[in-house]
């Protein structure tokens, strides 16, 4: 299939053609942006705040292990509420057109995604070639790692910040090899990124060998996907950057020799850019 190049504006339309002339590898990294049309609230909205007591708390004094480990209930309640969330959303176009490109490119695609709500696997991405860098919350592993592994996640109700695990439920948050609390597996903000559980290093990999890097709704609030962006800028890959507003990306890909920033939704943009290299 091929695109008409009237489809796409032509600055655009050059890199792809010459990134698919060339047969080189893409890296695609994937934020908040293209989850919150599938209706996810992006991490910092007003969603993400939690009231533990008296005190109001944002998201990132709830998402610490600092927090867990004085108050493990109230962390878990206020994942539930963002894993509920997670389980209702459904996959949409934009993660479609990611998978489609996988189809296309083959072992020449890695994408790399901030989001924990598994969207893109349950798209269709690969977990060989899909790097979730802040977690999964379809996962859990022991807060003490006595090396148990991960768990799949028990699927507990919503609840609000008063309401009290039950016997049964505690049981489930709980490993069954240690009975230390297990905890949600994703990055925390007092944490760093690693192989072994955030595939830290394939990610760069992935990135420094990319020819053309497409960045899908970040806002580069986080360290290891800025990393990606300038390791790209200083290896002379194309960028491509989608997203709704002006961001960091958005001026890697104006300072970049072959970039563009496609201003607008991931579900209109990524369609089109998957039909192009088809």
């Amino acid at each position: 299939m091929s695109l008409a190049p009237e489809r796409l504006p032509e600055a655009l339309w050059i890199i792809l053609q010459g990134f698919k002339q060339r047969g080189g590898r893409l890296c695609v990294l994937t934020g908040a942006g293209i989850s919150a049309e599938s209706g996810i609230p992006t991490f910092r909205g007003t969603e993400g705040y939690w009231r533990v007591g008296s005190s109001n708390y944002v998201p990132e004094r709830m998402a610490t292990h600092e927090m867990f480990s004085h108050y493990p209930d109230e962390v878990w309640r206020w994942y539930l509420m963002r894993f509920g969330r997670c389980r209702d959303a459904q996959p949409n176009a934009g993660h479609l057109a990611l998978v489609a490109l996988e189809q296309t490119l083959g072992d020449r695609f890695r994408l790399v995604t901030q989001n924990i709500d598994g969207l893109h696997r349950r798209a269709g991405s690969s977990d060989e070639r899909c790097f979730a860098i802040h977690g999964d919350a379809a996962w859990v592993r022991c807060s003490s790692e006595c090396g148990v592994g991960r768990l799949a996640a028990p699927e507990l109700a919503v609840r609000d910040s008063l309401e009290p695990f039950t016997q049964v439920e505690l049981l489930q948050l709980h490993c069954p090899s240690c009975g230390s609390w297990l905890r949600p597996h994703v990055l925390w903000f007092d944490e760093y990124y690693d192989e072994l559980n955030y595939r830290a290093d394939s990610a760069l990999r992935a990135a420094g060998a990319a020819d053309l890097l497409i960045t899908v709704g970040t806002s580069g609030a986080t360290s290891l996907p800025m990393q990606i962006g300038e390791l790209c800028l200083r290896t002379g890959a194309a960028i491509l950057d989608i997203n709704p507003e002006a961001n960091p990306f958005g001026m890697l890909a104006q300072q970049a020799r072959r970039g563009f920033f496609a201003q607008g939704a991931a579900n209109d943009w990524l369609p089109r850019i998957a039909a192009a290299l088809a």
